[in-house]
């Protein structure tokens, strides 16, 4: 759920902003980067945007009368890495609270930080964990664009139980209260996120296998991931 307008309180509306900008900036930086030195990864990028706009524009009801939704970040993440995805979502963002009134300009810090920055970031580290397993492409894809959603509704309720903590047992009993309800309607939608994820890089390798290439990604579809430091070990092997 994208926190709406005027929900959170200025204070901390103004801390969001704070701890999400460095990411931001960074980020920014990287996308120009990115498409100065491989401009042929142009579409990748655009497509990376394009899934997590779709996706978490998807409003779906919730209990308690809120709404669930996926998020899509973990495909930038896999693609392009966490620190893309802090300027890209960012953009989203700002275009759904303008557009579509989902969320809003004084909250865009704190759903920045969550839906941009905290869930490409941990999907993208079981993202890695797996390949370091050498568990499948498959796997590891699923797992990313899963967990990218989950960690994304984790963060916000924390967010939520900041700002509105239980009378009784405060922001973690808040916090407990605000993952019981977003779980009833996020765990299915980030399932089938995963599935989602599988599908759209088996695509990916069909249709831009030398874009794919050029990242250093290898998915062939049920293939397993390789473990980066396992590869340059063998390539030295190789050589000797």
């Amino acid at each position: 759920m994208h926190i709406a307008e005027g929900v959170l309180p200025p204070v901390q509306c103004a801390i969001w902003y704070a701890a999400a900008a460095p990411f931001v900036v960074h980020g920014a930086y990287r996308i120009v980067k990115e498409v100065r030195e491989r401009p042929e990864n142009k579409l990748l990028l655009a497509t990376a945007g394009a899934c997590t706009f779709l996706l978490s524009s998807i409003k779906l009801p919730s209990v308690t009368g809120s709404s669930s939704h996926p998020t899509g970040t973990g495909v930038g993440a896999i693609l392009f890495k966490p620190p893309v995805m802090a300027f890209m979502g960012l953009i989203v963002l700002i275009f759904q609270a303008l557009l579509l009134a989902h969320g809003g300009i004084t909250t865009l810090g704190a759903n920045t930080f969550s839906m941009a920055i905290a869930g490409p970031w941990i999907g993208y580290w079981v993202y890695l964990l797996t390949k370091k397993l050498h568990g499948p492409n498959a796997l590891a894809i699923f797992l990313c664009m899963a967990l990218s959603d989950l960690a994304t509704y984790c963060v916000t309720s924390l967010q939520l139980a900041f700002a509105f903590p239980d009378a009784s047992s405060g922001v973690l009993g808040a916090a407990a209260k605000f993952l019981g309800v977003f779980a009833v309607s996020q765990i299915p939608l980030a399932i089938m996120e995963g599935f989602l994820g599988i599908l759209l890089f088996r695509f990916l390798v069909k249709v831009a296998a030398p874009q794919l290439a050029g990242l250093g990604l290898d998915l062939v579809p049920g293939g397993r991931a390789a473990d980066p430091a396992s590869d340059a070990t063998a390539k030295e092997g190789s050589h000797a």
